[in-house]
């Protein structure tokens, strides 16, 4: 499941993931936090923290797909994104494919939430 956090100026946006991601959680909350995000922004590039903690368990085909239909729609949108877990395969796999992203990408501990934030929105 992925919700949508508080406290975050605009366009920039907070998403928590819990659980298994589906492709309804990128239509129902990711899609339209970040359109929401960008149109603050009028257009404009947004910066996104994606906290995945202890009780992400992963994505369905359906999820991946979906990130990968985002990430390629908006290839150019991104500013920054802060990717916060202590889950060893997720920072793996962002030291070995972040570069990927057309935006500043970080990686933070769980126990760096706060400078994640802080990092995001400076």
């Amino acid at each position: 499941m992925l919700t949508v956090m508080s406290g975050f100026p605009p366009g920039s946006v907070g998403i928590k993931a819990t659980g298994e991601i589906t492709a309804a959680d990128y239509e129902q909350v990711l899609v339209p936090a970040f359109e929401s995000a960008r149109e603050a922004v009028h257009g404009g590039k947004i910066r996104m923290l994606y906290l995945m903690g202890p009780e992400f368990t992963g994505y369905s085909a359906g999820a991946a797909w979906q990130d990968t239909k985002l990430g390629i729609s908006h290839f150019r949108d991104w500013e920054r994104v802060a990717v916060v877990s202590d889950i060893e395969w997720v920072r793996r796999l962002l030291h070995g494919f972040g570069w990927m992203i057309p935006a500043e990408v970080k990686l933070f501990a769980l126990a760096e939430l706060d400078q994640a934030r802080a990092w995001l929105t400076e």
